[in-house]
């Protein structure tokens, strides 16, 4: 007999004695009006003895019976295999009004999908984001795309990022990312050789790409060591995570100007971490040296690099009328030393076309770029005010006797934006106005105003953005002979992160 049906048969030998008592018990009280005619001869006082001995002898054994029934559910009994009905049998035809007998197919429960770490992890993330939009109007006119122009893009539906992410830490003071994105976007990166032939291009790109993809050594906080592919440190806006933008869109002056995702090593820290604790975020810096050719791109052009720092100050953060206050300001540096054929405009457009509008720009020949900016960001509870100024000069110079192709040119610009929360944390009131200048020819400025509404239905992890883009250019309103000089854009999106 297996040790299951022992307890079986036992709570059952139980349950039957403890019924068999009890229903002594009522018999002997039901017995009590009878008593008389039965036995004249027996005294009131000794039938209330013999009955109080009864009861008593039955509520001791009763007691015994519900230790004995305790004990005997306490032990676990092994779960049942679940039983599920496959849906072949659930849906089985019978013909000609014959019965069918639906037997159950035993399959097991099935364990919940988890993810463990690989070697010695101490923390492991699977993390992703979704943007979704819709595109209607002169779409990325603010980019200089012009309808009728050489880069002109239609109404459309569009993937904006559709990203997947690993993040992790190691007990040796190590932490990573690793993240790919399947949707790309419409800017392409050609590199050519110094004889015009190309070395690699991604202009057609529409597959999985590498974007984070680096490890961070942090052991002191004053003295961090970065490796990898990662977002270069020039530019606020630039190195501001893309989910927690309030715009839509980048400014054209960042995209055009900050060299976006770059291969090499960087180091950074906030230098009174140790000393202040409580004032550690006051002052941070970052310093980093890269081939300066782009993302996803392991070849450098030149035995050259690309050099990018910036510095972070918190003036103040504190509270008034309830409310955290704050202002943050920063400055950073670029200098780069470029063969003919690299990008120099990887995130955006720079180049002015016969026409007006922006393409990228890809060096005619050996150049050199320096650039510089500021920023500030200033809080007060639901509202928020940025603003930044970013200037790059591109010089040509001579390698190897070849003589320039270009003219040097200083392209230059700023945006202002500011927000406000109507509902607090979920709906918001957005406004920017940018310029930008690529000063190439006369009268190039590019203008731009937005505005509309963020809804926070989750925070960052789901809002949608709703945006409004009215767009001027100072060139086609000189030269009206090639079109429109204002544009006008909606854009709306669905933003999910997890």
């Amino acid at each position: 007999m297996s040790h299951k049906q022992h307890r079986s048969r036992s709570v059952t030998r139980a349950y039957g004695l403890r019924f068999t008592l009890c229903s002594l018990a009522l018999a002997a009280l039901a017995f009590i009006p009878f008593a008389p005619e039965l036995s004249a001869a027996q005294s009131d006082s000794e039938r209330l003895e013999k009955l109080e001995r009864a009861v008593e002898l039955l509520q001791q054994r009763n007691a015994e019976l519900e230790r004995e029934v305790s004990s005997l559910k306490k032990q676990k009994e092994p779960k049942a295999p679940a039983v599920a009905l496959s849906s072949e049998k659930r849906s089985k035809f019978v013909p000609d009004g014959k019965s069918y007998a639906d037997k159950g197919e035993i399959t097991e429960e099935k364990k919940p999908v988890y993810v463990v770490p690989g070697a010695s992890e101490l923390k492991l993330t699977l993390g992703g984001l979704l943007q979704t939009q819709y595109e209607a109007g002169d779409v990325s006119a603010f980019e200089g795309r012009f309808p009728d122009g050489p880069n002109e893009i239609h109404d459309r539906f569009r993937q904006r990022r559709a990203r997947i992410n690993i993040t992790g830490e190691f007990a040796e003071q190590f932490d990573f990312k690793l993240e790919g994105e399947y949707a790309q976007s419409d800017v392409g990166i050609t590199v050519r050789n110094p004889n015009g032939t190309t070395q690699v291009s991604n202009t057609t790109r529409t597959a999985f790409g590498g974007l984070d993809l680096w490890a961070n050594w942090h052991k002191f906080p004053e003295f961090n060591v970065k490796v990898g592919q990662y977002k270069a440190p020039f530019g606020l806006e630039q190195i501001s995570p893309d989910p927690k933008l309030f715009t839509l869109e980048r400014s054209q002056v960042t995209s055009a100007l900050t060299p976006e995702r770059q291969i090499g090593v960087q180091i950074w820290g906030k230098p009174l971490a140790s000393v202040f604790p409580e004032q550690k975020d006051v002052l941070t810096y970052y310093a980093g040296i890269f081939n300066g050719t782009g993302r996803n791109i392991t070849v450098n052009d030149n035995n050259e690099y690309m050099y990018a720092g910036r510095l972070e100050v918190q003036a103040f953060k504190t509270k008034a009328l309830n409310e955290e206050v704050s202002l943050k300001l920063g400055a950073n540096g670029l200098s780069s030393r470029d063969d003919a054929g690299t990008v120099l405009s990887p995130a955006g457009n720079l180049r002015v076309n016969t026409d007006g509008s922006l393409t990228a720009y890809t060096a005619a020949s050996a150049a050199e770029r320096e650039a510089y900016g500021f920023d500030a960001a200033f809080h007060f509870g639901p509202f928020d005010l940025i603003g930044e100024y970013l200037s790059e000069s591109i010089d040509a110079r001579t390698v190897n006797g070849v003589a320039p192709l270009f003219q040097d040119f200083r392209a230059e610009g700023y945006y202002i934006q500011g927000s406000y929360f109507i509902i607090p944390k979920t709906l918001q009131l957005f406004t920017k106005y940018e310029s930008f200048n690529p000063g190439q020819v006369a009268n190039d400025n590019l203008m731009s105003i937005t505005g509309g509404l963020n809804y926070y239905i989750h925070g960052d992890d789901i809002k949608i953005l709703a945006h409004y883009i009215h767009t001027w250019s100072n060139f086609r309103e000189s030269n009206p002979a090639f079109g429109s000089d204002e544009f006008d854009e909606f854009i709306l999106r669905l933003q999910l992160q997890y």
